[in-house]
């Protein structure tokens, strides 16, 4: 018996997933014959705040066991919407809703999602098909330049030494201790990023800050003085053009540091801020509950005055024609990764992307929003980042949680669900340009976890001087093998965190955010990322083909297996990715892909319609689409 519906499937829902304004889709149902509805069965959708709409359903063919009821919908308004259907027999009313993540049943389930982009949303094209690099700027490489005005009340620490944690006797920790990496020791590195197959260097944030991780911004038009100047700073995007590479700014625009230019808590800058004075050009900028000493402050931290993003004077000085938006995309910033995107509203972000795309359309926005984002809420209000009024992308948290549970055992049916509901819900322009990752300078890192101990409830001293033994460090290098395949070969754009590719280790934060082992990297590891990239590179399908899971029924497949097509032009190319210690070995695999036609091997070994995965590994087939 065929499903009832099925929103993963074709003969169901004409178009997968997203749709762009103006499009028609067309709905499918199949009752079973002895169904027999007293009027047309109706497609109900409807928008958040909108009616339903009623949409009457026509018999389009009988079938074996079932019957076919078709309805078009013509996507007028960009939203998303949400859908079910619904019939009645005898009198009783029955709903056909979701039973599970796309398959549908009668009387019981959730209502479906159609993200509705607008028809004029597109996204750059110069990230697609690429491969993203992460830098935490002060612990990449360390140049040796002298640097002029820096503070005096900054620590400097030898290059390699565990980064300070422990709070001082108020429980404050200060992340006041430096490890000297600088924009010159980005610039010097280029040629080793360029081999490695980075088209786009992300940079944590680079302005002016009184704390390592430079989050708590004290002058937005400003390079913090120990990374270098913004000369230094138009020199290298100059440099990396050369190479073919990118850079993408890391825009903290939620809060400011209280030690800032802005709010100036301490004293340190000549005007008054808003600390100082409520004269000063900046207060309109703050919400104080009882001046000076108690404001609103990002998650309570006081150190980290929130702004008030919609008062104009602020948003004219970030979005403005001569705001810092266009100030760095001047000297050569390709876009920006915008910090906390879900504590920014709305009002701002669409004066945001008008800012950036007024002055090159081809600038990127990446959000970061740890959730779906097509259906975020925060504060209340649901979110619209993703209907081409806001950002092109979001950092990719649901793909790095089902690629690390996939690659520590997890089910392959629930990496292939976690994929397909975010393509799902995605509009194709965003999915082409996801930030896929399974490391950030948030979360510990992937070598880690995979290999690891958990360091879920454990203390900072215990993560502080926690490493991998032998035992475990090969472990999770062979589990973040398959990681990175992955990361590599979904929808998206891989983004690698400085020294993932090096066999960096460490647990969160700041111990994610070691300084990358130069002279004691791990060769092996940086090759076969290498190889990954030059695997990219050579298949146009991963620049913008879809996906589609070959054992979406789990007919032959075995748990230690994923297998993924990216579709193209004339041929589909087939991921095969092994999780496993074991070799696996699949026979007959046209017989197990009777859609297409001929294979031939791209990547690995595969003879007499015999494929070989080897552990820890992928192999790769190409096959031209007969169906």
């Amino acid at each position: 018996m065929r499903p009832v519906y099925d929103s993963w499937d074709l003969s169901y829902k004409s178009i997968f997933g997203a749709v762009r304004q103006f499009e028609t889709v067309r709905f499918t149902i199949r009752l079973p014959k002895d169904v027999c509805p007293d009027f047309p069965p109706v497609l109900v959708l409807f928008r958040t705040g909108f009616k339903e709409r009623f949409i009457n359903m026509n018999i389009v063919s009988e079938e074996e066991d079932c019957i076919a009821y078709s309805a078009d919908y013509d996507a007028r308004y960009s939203d998303v919407h949400y859908y079910y259907f619904s019939y009645s027999q005898g009198g009783i009313r029955h709903y056909i809703k979701k039973v599970s993540l796309h398959k549908a049943g009668i009387d019981h389930g959730d209502l479906f999602q159609l993200t509705v982009y607008k028809i004029a949303y597109n996204t750059p094209d110069f990230l697609k098909g690429g491969v993203m690099y992460q830098i935490f700027p002060d612990r990449f490489c360390n140049s040796g330049k002298p640097k002029e005005n820096v503070p005096e009340d900054r620590v400097m620490r030898e290059w390699g030494e565990t980064p300070y944690y422990l709070p001082d006797e108020h429980g404050h920790v200060w992340n006041n201790d430096y490890f000297g990496g600088d924009l010159a020791g980005i610039q010097s590195k280029l040629g080793y990023l360029h081999d490695l197959g980075v088209t786009c260097i992300y940079l944590n944030p680079i302005f002016e800050s009184h704390e390592n991780h430079r989050y708590n911004t004290a002058d937005y038009m400003k390079v913090d003085p120990l990374l270098g100047t913004n000369e230094e700073f138009e020199e290298l995007c100059s440099e990396a053009k050369n190479y073919g590479i990118s850079i993408i700014l890391d825009g903290v625009f939620s809060h400011t540091g209280a030690d800032s230019v802005y709010f100036n808590k301490y004293g340190r800058y000549p005007e008054p801020g808003a600390y100082q004075s409520q004269d000063s050009i900046y207060y309109d900028w703050y919400s104080f509950i009882d001046y000076p000493d108690i404001y609103e402050a990002w998650w309570g931290i006081d150190t980290l005055p929130n702004v008030n993003e919609n008062n104009e004077d602020y948003t004219d000085f970030i979005c403005g024609d001569d705001g810092v938006l266009r100030y760095w995309m001047g000297l050569g910033a390709a876009g920006f990764r915008l910090d906390v995107a879900d504590e920014l509203p709305d009002r701002f972000l669409d004066n945001l992307r008008r800012s950036v795309k007024g002055f090159d359309k081809d600038g990127i926005i990446i959000g970061e929003v740890w959730e779906d984002a097509s259906n975020k809420e925060s504060y209340g209000i649901k979110r619209r980042y993703l209907l081409g009024d806001q950002l092109d992308s979001v950092m990719n948290y649901p793909f790095r949680e089902a690629i690390i549970n996939f690659a520590n055992g997890g089910r392959a049916e629930d990496l292939i669900n976690a994929v397909m509901t975010i393509t799902e819900n995605y509009p194709k322009p965003t999915i082409d340009v996801l930030m896929n990752f399974v490391s950030t300078h948030d979360i510990e890192r992937a070598i880690n976890r995979l290999g690891g101990e958990s360091c879920d409830g454990k203390s900072k001293e215990w993560m502080a001087e926690k490493y991998l033994s032998d035992e475990e460090y090969a472990a999770g290098k062979n589990k973040l093998r398959t990681a990175l395949a992955l990361m590599f070969f979904l929808p998206g754009v891989p983004c690698i965190y400085y020294g993932d590719e090096a066999g960096l280790q460490g647990y969160k934060d700041p111990f994610n955010r070691r300084c990358y082992p130069w002279g004691q990297e791990d060769k092996e590891l940086i090759s076969y990322v290498s190889e990954l990239s030059r695997i990219r590179k050579s298949i146009p399908n991963l620049k913008d083909g879809k996906i589609y899971f070959v054992q979406n029924d789990g007919s032959y497949i075995d748990e230690r297996i994923t297998a993924f097509t990216r579709q193209g032009r004339e041929t589909d190319c087939i991921f095969f990715i092994n999780r496993s210690a074991e070799t696996v070995t699949l026979s007959g695999l046209s017989g197990y892909l009777d859609r297409f036609g001929a294979f031939e091997p791209f990547c690995g070994d595969y003879t007499d319609d015999v494929l070989t995965i080897q552990p820890y590994s992928y192999s790769i087939v190409k096959a031209k689409f007969m169906g």
